[in-house]
């Protein structure tokens, strides 16, 4: 075992050797064997514990047998005490999931702190067995039939090739002790009912069923490969626009080709949408109908799809400006004020008259109804109706701001002056305002 588990960190996970790295040990057979063969390696390690409160004197007892086992090895340990039920209460989470995200996320804070590069679980061959079977029996798609990555971020699950039986028997062969999580033997739990009585009959059926898996995963990864291929290329042809607003595709190219619907999947899962009916009903919906994820959102614009984050959109505040120089940064923007001696030829700067208005002034998010005098122009104009004239799209629109005096517009900075406040060659004092939009 020892043999194989060096063979394939020095064939797959080269770079573990030169790494500090993070072991998450529960004192059970999987991570205990997993200590053990890294520490035979020489591998640079240290062990981190969670004590999830949920087994009494049980869950003590295995902190106390990973203290001792640090202790043996002279590696470093780390421990954490959570209370997970209560954690699980409070955020509506089943015991298991909350579980999870306490260990998960404390090893990512403790891998920051302590500067390990890496966190290594001790998942193997029939764990990803059963994500497996747990997916397929909840409904999946193929994404959740190609199994636990080996390497994800910072988490590296180096036992992924190897089955259980095999790290039991290294332990046995080397006398080596572990612990048993009695909850194991609990048929409460979804997974302890697929390993206890459907594994077991899918054995009998197969009893390689563990090499014919394996095989399945690599046949099933390859195709998910040969499908991320193709996405990658049809977004070459989709992608019409990637700006500070987001990335905008092509409706056109989703119409084209067959199965659009699983087009669409593949290109916009990565940002958390679930409701894919309605982005397939996007396609055909009128301009201004949006989808949303928690992170993202999906705009109906004319022609074109435009993905965005959502914090992309945040509302903007008014912000009060009193006097010249200033500088104003929003998350939009910095608009520069300051006051010069002449016009000058820049076509990025808008040129004020400094006698048509009083301090103070206010940049402050458009409104429906606000009208402006737009220099070059004869009459008045709604701002609506000036930023659909120069085809800005409705995310660009939702972050234009304008710069009144009272309630007069005097501009739309990096677009159009108010000609009421415009200067001129005979302004004797001329302000200069310069717009730099968020990278």
């Amino acid at each position: 075992m020892l043999i194989r588990f060096k063979n394939h960190i020095n064939n797959a996970l080269p770079w573990l050797h030169e790494a500090k790295i993070l072991i998450a040990v529960s004192g059970g057979t999987d991570s205990v064997a997993l200590t053990h063969l890294c520490h035979q390696l020489n591998l640079d390690i240290a062990i981190a514990h969670c004590n999830f409160n949920l087994r009494g004197e049980e869950s003590d007892a295995d902190e106390d047998f990973v203290l001792h086992l640090a202790e043996r090895l002279d590696i470093k340990v780390f421990t954490e005490s959570f209370n997970t039920t209560a954690y699980a209460k409070s955020n509506r989470l089943s015991v298991q999931m909350a579980a999870r995200e306490l260990r998960y996320q404390w090893f990512k804070k403790l891998a920051i702190a302590e500067n390990y590069k890496y966190v290594l679980t001790a998942h193997h061959a029939e764990d990803n067995l059963e994500t497996f079977l747990i997916n397929f029996v909840r409904g999946t798609g193929l994404d959740g039939l190609t199994g636990i990555p080996e390497v994800k971020d910072h988490i590296v699950r180096p036992l992924l090739p190897f089955k259980r039986e095999d790290l039991t028997g290294f332990l046995k062969t080397n006398n080596l002790l572990w612990r048993e999580d009695s909850s194991n033997a609990s048929h409460k739990y979804l997974r302890n009912k697929l390993r206890h009585e459907v594994v077991p009959i899918l054995k009998t059926i197969n009893p390689q069923l563990i090499d014919s898996f394996q095989n399945t995963l690599q046949y099933l990864n390859e195709s998910s490969d040969l499908i991320e291929d193709h996405i990658s290329q049809f977004n070459q042809r989709a992608i019409a626009e990637k700006n500070k607003y987001g990335i905008s595709y092509k409706i056109s190219e989703f119409k084209r080709v067959k199965n659009t619907s699983a087009y669409l999947y593949h290109v916009f899962k990565a940002y958390g949408f679930t409701a894919w009916t309605d982005i397939l009903n996007l396609l055909d919906a009128q301009t201004g109908k949006q989808v949303f994820s928690e992170t993202h959102i999906l705009l109906k614009n004319r022609d074109v799809l435009i993905l965005s984050e959502r914090n992309s959109t945040e509302k903007l505040e008014p912000i009060e400006i009193t006097q010249v120089p200033a500088e104003l940064k929003t998350h939009k923007g910095v608009l520069t004020i300051v006051e010069v001696n002449e016009l000058q030829q820049n076509n990025d700067a808008l040129y004020l008259d400094a006698e048509a208005f009083k301090f103070p002034i206010v940049l402050r998010p458009w409104q429906h109804g606000d009208v402006f005098y737009p220099l070059g122009m004869t009459g008045k104009k709604k701002i609506s109706k000036y930023l659909k004239d120069i085809k800005l799209s409705l995310a660009e629109k939702s972050n234009i701001q304008v710069l009144c005096c009272n309630e007069e517009i005097m501009c739309i900075p990096n677009y159009r002056l108010d000609r009421r406040f415009a200067a001129t060659k005979q302004t004797k004092k001329i302000i200069k305002l310069t717009w730099h939009n968020e990278d």
